[in-house]
């Protein structure tokens, strides 16, 4: 049974001696008792599998392990001729082992070299990406957008590069970036950890990464061939990552765990290959000049500057579809280099009337709310001339779910009155007055 890679999407190879780790030995071996000694495990199957390496790799490292005197025989598995010997740290073993421990908590899987990971990237990246338009309907099919809309987003999202979407409030800026995260649908590979300097930096997130199913083979079968691609990745979703008015720069930064002594990837990181959706823009602590220049060397250059507790910096692949969302104009939150800086602008404006009617009557059906004519005509005759006959996307969702509200309070029938166009209406937006204290 042979393993289906995503087309375009090549996996990472499986190392296959010591060498092929370019990783120290020291490092390897450390980490290797680290984890016998967190995990309490005996026999090089699940040695191999705890620091995600095949058996002859993790044999090496136990052979090497047992050479130094830091591990030792304690027999077999089954205590009588079973095939696995079973390994147990010595004096000596136990005491680097907490050593090790005392200077990065880290254990269990291998990381994977930086340059390593940057080799990987070069082959999942997010600009080898190409979005028919076919796609990008499909993955937008629940929104009503303007025709041109798609014939506009698709180059955009194809070319990987940054898009900057903008507008009045409540036109489904959120809804459309969700939309090109659909759109991608292929799988990449994600590591556990990298390793630069010594240093080990944690890169999956569970609750970034969706982990795709994985094949497994039949165990009566001679010959296996599920998942033959290095273990210490995790093959997963194109990542999204979806921040707002939280983002704050330092969240840009590694985070370093002073307990651990190990290192978390930053957001922009973790969506490596994937999308990064900045919403909101303008509603941050920062001023969005001062986070937009941050973005500057990546967008520019395809990589990131990150730095170490001990302020040595160094590169990482910068592979991200950046997306923006604002309901600011742009020239009110950037300058013009700033903006020469993001690709694609564009602008998401409310639907006509036409429009609006059919996601009104989308909503309606989906929610079981009958339609009506005469609150229609109500609706569009006398309370949107009010507003100057603005319409929004959210508008219909809010005013059908507060009539359902009103229906479910007075234990009537869904039903779609004048009245209570005027009810939900009245809930819809805050009349200007002034509060006497």
């Amino acid at each position: 049974m042979n393993m289906e890679f995503p087309r375009g999407v090549q996996p990472p190879p499986l190392p296959r001696t010591l060498e092929d780790m370019r990783l120290p030995v020291v490092m390897m071996r450390d980490l290797v008792i680290k984890t016998i000694f967190r995990k309490s495990i005996e026999c090089v199957t699940d040695i191999a599998e705890a620091i995600c390496l095949p058996a002859a790799v993790a044999q090496e490292l136990v052979d090497i392990c047992r050479e130094q005197m830091l591990l030792e025989s304690a027999g077999n598995m089954s205590g009588g001729g079973g095939p696995e010997i079973r390994w147990q740290l010595t004096e000596n073993g136990r005491a680097r082992a907490l050593d090790a421990l005392a200077q990065s908590e880290y254990y269990g899987a291998m990381p994977v070299p930086l340059e390593v990971y940057q080799q990987q990237i070069r082959r999942q990246s997010i600009r080898d990406i190409r979005i028919t338009r076919d796609q990008l309907v499909a993955s937008m099919g629940h929104l009503v957008l303007p025709p041109d809309l798609i014939g506009t987003l698709g180059p955009a999202v194809s070319s990987g590069r940054s898009i900057l979407m903008y507008g009045p409030p409540g036109n489904g800026k959120s809804s459309i970036s969700n939309g090109i995260r659909d759109a991608l649908g292929d799988k990449i590979y994600v590591p556990r950890a990298i390793s630069y300097s010594g240093q080990v930096i944690t890169v999956y997130d569970p609750i970034v990464h969706s982990a795709a199913e994985e094949q497994t083979d039949d165990p009566t079968q001679l010959r296996r061939s599920a998942n033959r691609y290095d273990a210490r990745y995790i093959r997963c979703e194109r990542p999204t990552v979806i921040t707002g008015g939280e983002l704050t720069l330092d969240m840009l930064d590694l985070r370093y765990n002073p307990v651990a002594r190990t290192y978390q990837a930053p957001l922009q990181m973790k969506a490596t290959g994937g999308v990064f959706i900045v919403d909101d823009l303008g509603r941050q602590s920062e001023p969005p000049q001062s986070l937009i220049n941050r973005w500057i060397v990546p967008l520019e250059e395809g990589k990131d500057i990150l730095a170490l507790q001990s302020g040595e910096k160094f590169e990482v692949p910068f592979d991200t579809l950046v997306i923006f969302s604002t309901n600011f104009h742009p020239n009110e939150i950037f300058d013009q280099a700033a903006l020469r800086r993001i690709f694609f602008k564009i602008k998401i404006d409310g639907p006509d009337q036409e429009n609006f009617l059919k996601i009104f009557a989308l909503v309606a059906r989906k929610k079981k709310m009958p339609l009506s004519e005469p609150a229609l005509i109500h609706l569009l005759r006398v309370k949107y001339p009010t507003i100057g006959s603005v319409y929004a996307n959210y508008q219909p969702v809010f005013l059908i779910d507060q009539m359902i509200s009103i229906c479910e309070f007075e234990g009537i029938p869904y039903q779609m009155t004048p009245e209570l166009i005027d009810r939900a209406w009245a809930n819809m937006f805050v009349r200007d007055e002034r509060i006497v204290k």
